[in-house]
C-alpha cells in the first residue's frame, strides 16, 4: 500500500541529521578529518605557550638573554607550526573527497527520486526550479560541507584546546574572558534567527528565476514571433529584482554578525591586557604568561569570530538543504498493490466503467464516462479544448489514479496490475516531442532492447522519415543535439512516431501525434500505421478530423462526457457537435 504519510518537518535538527546520514555513509574518511584536524589544532595550540617560555628566557638587562632556551623554542615552534600546516593539506584533501561523495550520492538520490514522483508533480513544479534544487543548492551545500564543516571542527577543538591552556597559565584572566562568551552566544543565536528566514526566500526567489528563464528561453520563437521581447524584459526584471532584493537582505544581516562578534572578542582582548597588566605589577604572572595568554585569548576568540562570519554561508546551505530534502520527501507515485500482477499476452480489450476524475475534488473534468473497446480497433477521440481528451489517456496509463469507478484491460482491473507492465502495453507519441542526444538509430531503438537495424529501417520507412535520415552524412548515426535542436519539428515528430511503430505492443496512443508533419505525410503516415499496427488498439486524439475518417470508432467528448459515438459516416448522419466541428474546419 502507498505511503500517505506527511513529509517530515523541516527544522534545522532534521536538517542536520540528514546530512549527518550522508555524512556518515563516510564514516571512515570521516574519522580521518576528525583526527587530522584535531592533531592539527594541537600542534598549532603548542605554539603560544613555548612562545612565552622563550619570552622568560630573557630577562631585563644587557646580555642577559638565554639565546639557547630561546633558539630551541623556536625551533620547536617551527617544527610543530610545519607539521600542523602539512595535517591541515591533507585534511583539506580529505575534506574534498569528503564532500565530492557526499554531494554525488545526494544528486543520485535526488534522481532517483524525480524518477519515482508521479507525473502530477511536474505538472505543478517548474522545471527551472527543480534543476535550480539539484544544482545550485546542492552545489551551495557541497561549498559548506567541504569548507564550513571542518571549521566548525577546528574551531571547537582549538577553543577548547585554547581554553585548558588558559586555565593553567591564570584562572583569574580566564574568568575576564568568560564574561564576554554569553554575550557573544546570544548576539550569534539572535541574528541566525533573524537571518535563516532570509537565506531561505533567497534560495527560493533563485528558483523562481532559474524557472522563469528556462521557460522564456525554451520559447523564443513564440517571444520574437508576437513581438514580446519588452514585455518578457519587464518581467524578467521583477523577477531579478526580487531575487537580487532577497540576495542582498539574507547577505547583509548575514554579514553583520561577524563585524559584531569581533567587537566583542576585541573588548574582551582589551579587558585582558588591563588586568593582565595588573597582575604583572603585583608579580602574579610573568611577561611570557601574559604574552602566551593573549595569544591564547586570540586562539580562543579566533574561532567564534570565524563562525560568526561564516553564519550566513552555514544558513544558506541549511535553506538549500530544507529545499533539496523537502523534495527528497516527497511522496513517490502510489506503489502497486501487493498482490498487484504482471499483463501478459495483452490482447487489447479496454472498457472504462463510471469513471469520474478531477485533478482537484473541487474540479471535476470526467463525469462517469463509460467506454468499450474492443481488440485491434481505432479509437479517435475529439473534442473541444478542455473536454478531457488528454485526461482520459493519462488515466488510461495509470499516471493518474480515478477518483471513482473502474478501468480494465483485457477484463483486468488497472488498479489491480502492475504500472510496469500496463504501460509497457502501450506505445505512446505525444504532441510534445522528446529526443536525447544521442544517434538517431538510438532514438528510434530507445523502447526496444537489442533491436537490428533492420528493425529500425523498417519502422523509419513506415513513418515516412528513412529517406531523410539517408541524406544526412552519417545516416542513421547522425548525432542529434540535446531535444533534437538540429533538426525539424516535423522531422521530430516522425522520428518519435518510428520509434513507437518498433515497440511490439498491443496498443498505440497518438496524442496530437501528427500536428507538426502536413496532411499528405499524416495521411500517408496512418495508411502505414493501420498495416503496420495490425490487431492492435488504436487511442487517437486529433484536431484534423479530416485525418481519422478511417477510424473504426470515433468517441466525441465534451465536459468529461461522450455525448456522441460512431463511425465518420454515422456522425455526419446524425448532424451533431461532430458534424459541427468537421465542417467548421472549412469554413
Amino acid at each position: 500500500m502507498p505511503d500517505k504519510s506527511e513529509p517530515k518537518r523541516q527544522n534545522k535538527k532534521y536538517i542536520i541529521v540528514r546530512l549527518g546520514k550522508y555524512l556518515l555513509q563516510y564514516k571512515w574518511l570521516l574519522i580521518l578529518a576528525l583526527i587530522l584536524t584535531g592533531s592539527s589544532n594541537i600542534l598549532a595550540l603548542v605554539g603560544p605557550r613555548l612562545s612565552g617560555y622563550a619570552i622568560d628566557a630573557i630577562e631585563f638587562g644587557k646580555g642577559k638573554v638565554i639565546f639557547e632556551k630561546v633558539f630551541y623554542y623556536v625551533a620547536l615552534m617551527i617544527i610543530f607550526y610545519i607539521l600542523s600546516s602539512i595535517l591541515s593539506y591533507i585534511l583539506s584533501l580529505v575534506m574534498i573527497a569528503i564532500s565530492r561523495k557526499v554531494v554525488f550520492k545526494m544528486r543520485e538520490d535526488v534522481f532517483d527520486k524525480l524518477v519515482e514522483l508521479p507525473v502530477g508533480f511536474f505538472d505543478v513544479n517548474q522545471t527551472g526550479d527543480i534543476i535550480s534544487k539539484i544544482s545550485y543548492d546542492i552545489d551551495t551545500i557541497n561549498t559548506s560541507l567541504s569548507t564550513d564543516l571542518i571549521q566548525i571542527c577546528a574551531s571547537i577543538i582549538t577553543v577548547v584546546g585554547a581554553f585548558v591552556m588558559m586555565l593553567t597559565i591564570s584562572p583569574i584572566l580566564v574568568l575576564v574572558l568568560v564574561i564576554m562568551i554569553p554575550l557573544s552566544i546570544f548576539c550569534t543565536k539572535y541574528m541566525t534567527k533573524r537571518t535563516r528566514p532570509l537565506f531561505r526566500k533567497r534560495s527560493v526567489k533563485l528558483g523562481e528565476l532559474n524557472g522563469f528563464v528556462e521557460e522564456m528561453l525554451s520559447g523564443q520563437k513564440t517571444i520574437r514571433a508576437y513581438n514580446q521581447e519588452e514585455t518578457i524584459l519587464e518581467k524578467f526584471n521583477v523577477k531579478n529584482e526580487e531575487a537580487v532584493n532577497a540576495y542582498y537582505n539574507a547577505e547583509y544581516y548575514g554579514s553583520i554578525v561577524g563585524p559584531m562578534i569581533n567587537f566583542i572578542n576585541n573588548l574582551s582582548l582589551t579587558f585582558i591586557s588591563v588586568f593582565g597588566a595588573i597582575l604583572y605589577l603585583l608579580a602574579k604572572l610573568t611577561l611570557g604568561n601574559i604574552s602566551s595568554f593573549v595569544l591564547y585569548s586570540r586562539k580562543f576568540s579566533g574561532p567564534i569570530n570565524e563562525t560568526a562570519n561564516i553564519m550566513s554561508e552555514l544558513q544558506s546551505a541549511f535553506a538549500a538543504a530544507e529545499r533539496v530534502f523537502k523534495l527528497m520527501d516527497e511522496l513517490p507515485e502510489i506503489r502497486d498493490c501487493e498482490d498487484a500482477k504482471e499483463l501478459f499476452d495483452v490482447y487489447g480489450d479496454v472498457e472504462l466503467k463510471s469513471v469520474k476524475f478531477g485533478y482537484s475534488q473541487d474540479k471535476i473534468i470526467i463525469h462517469n464516462l463509460d467506454l468499450k473497446v474492443e481488440s485491434g480497433n481505432l479509437i479517435a477521440i475529439v473534442g473541444p479544448t478542455g473536454a478531457g481528451k488528454t485526461t482520459l489517456i493519462n488515466l488510461l496509463m495509470r499516471f493518474y489514479d480515478v477518483n471513482d469507478g473502474n478501468i480494465y484491460v483485457d477484463n483486468n482491473e488497472i488498479i489491480e496490475i502492475t504500472r510496469k507492465s500496463l504501460r509497457r502495453a502501450y506505445a505512446m507519441v505525444l504532441q510534445d516531442t522528446w529526443l536525447f542526444s544521442g544517434t538517431i538509430f538510438e532514438n528510434i531503438a530507445y523502447g526496444k532492447e537489442n533491436a537490428t537495424m533492420e528493425e529500425v529501417v523498417a519502422v523509419a520507412k513506415a513513418a515516412k522519415i528513412h529517406s531523410y535520415i539517408k541524406r544526412l552524412p552519417d545516416g542513421y548515426n547522425t548525432i542529434l543535439s540535446e531535444d533534437g535542436t538540429n533538426i525539424s519539428k516535423g522531422q521530430k515528430q516522425l522520428l518519435t512516431i518510428a520509434r513507437a511503430m518498433l515497440l511490439d505492443s498491443k496498443m498505440l496512443i497518438l496524442d496530437e501525434a501528427t500536428s507538426n508533419v502536413d496532411t499528405r505525410t499524416e495521411i500517408q503516415i496512418q495508411d502505414a500505421m493501420r498495416t503496420l499496427m495490425k490487431d492492435k488498439t488504436c487511442f487517437v486524439i486529433a484536431h484534423r478530423l479530416s485525418t481519422i475518417r478511417n477510424a473504426d470508432q470515433i468517441l466525441v467528448v465534451k465536459d468529461g462526457n461522450i455525448i456522441e459515438q460512431g463511425n465518420h459516416e454515422q456522425l455526419m448522419k446524425e448532424k451533431g457537435f461532430y458534424s459541427q466541428l468537421y465542417y467548421s474546419q472549412f469554413d
